[in-house]
């Protein structure tokens, strides 16, 4: 008689839009159980900021952030919005130790799994499957930078708002209108126009 697979938490079975086998979701629980330390963020409150040292992996359970830069000049630039189920880490300082170069709010209450980079990295040099669950992430990571990248220096304002409304609708309801301009690269008077231009049935 086949053992019944072991029934998996759902935040860990799709990580970044990628579906897990069951053995690879099962490993990330192991790790999870192992090494990984519950963290709860209220809203408004930093995960780890910009200038400081963090060298962990966070996977979201529950709750909205945002990862944002800032300037010299005190400028905001908002990089990514993270739901459950969304990995995040600032990669200068988790591989090298040196100081994050952005920082993570809350802006709902949150729970994450806080995981050291280092136990993550071990175990992808020590283990081929979950070697390519990070190899998954790393795909997935580079193919949204290629694609923020491509909104910013192809599409104009109303355009990236337009595909945001296609992709991520529920942003729209959840994000105040000074971060989803933030976000878009523009002010929130020109959002406000564009959303008269084009109507909320777009």
């Amino acid at each position: 008689m086949i053992p019944a697979k072991p029934k998996l938490r759902l935040c860990y079975a799709v990580v970044n839009g990628y579906s897990l086998t069951w053995v690879n979701a099962m490993k990330l629980d192991e790790l999870v159980a192992k090494q990984g330390k519950r963290v709860s963020k209220t809203r408004g409150e930093h995960v780890f900021v910009q200038g400081d040292t963090d060298r962990n992996l966070y996977l979201v359970k529950s709750g909205l952030l945002k990862a944002y830069y800032n300037s010299d000049d005190g400028k905001e630039f908002i990089k990514s919005f993270l739901g459950p189920a969304d990995l995040i880490a600032s990669m200068t300082s988790a591989v090298s130790g040196d100081c994050c170069s952005f920082s993570l709010l809350s802006l709902a209450d949150c729970q994450l799994i806080q995981l050291p980079f280092a136990k993550v990295r071990e175990l992808s040099l020590s283990d081929i499957e979950f070697a390519n669950i990070m190899i998954e992430q790393l795909l997935s990571f580079s193919m949204k930078k290629e694609q923020r990248e491509y909104q910013f220096l192809c599409l104009s304002a109303e355009q990236r708002f337009q595909q945001l409304q296609q992709t991520k609708p529920e942003l729209l309801e959840k994000v105040t209108q000074n971060d989803l301009a933030k976000y878009l690269g523009i002010t929130p008077v020109a959002l406000s126009r564009i959303k008269k231009r084009i109507g909320p049935s777009h």
